[in-house]
């Protein structure tokens, strides 16, 4: 079986990170910006399984475990905030964001 360059992976990464990136920077909605920063968790998570892959060492694996430990907290935490952004102001618009106080 060939395998894929390590290069190949670390690219099709970073296209996805600056593609997440860049729907970080330039939505207003706050749902696309947590989709963006799941997009770019999920880059940096094919970045590591490549290059545990290209090593032939698990560790590229572990920490894929952890980063999507760390997705589906933001997930929990952003739906959350979604929900109260929502009954509130009737909106999803991250500039009412600065409008919640505890």
């Amino acid at each position: 079986m060939i395998a894929i360059p390590l290069s190949h992976i670390l690219i099709l990464a970073s296209i996805l990170f600056v593609i997440g990136f860049i729907g970080v920077i330039t939505r207003k909605n706050t749902l696309f910006i947590l989709m963006s920063l799941e997009v770019m968790l999920n880059a940096v998570g094919v970045a590591f399984i490549g290059a545990g892959s290209a090593w032939q060492q698990a560790d590229g694996q572990v920490m894929f475990i952890l980063i999507l430990t760390l997705a589906a907290a933001e997930v929990a935490l952003g739906l959350a905030l979604l929900i109260q952004m929502q009954r509130r102001f009737k909106s999803l618009d991250i500039d009412n964001l600065s409008k919640l106080k505890g």
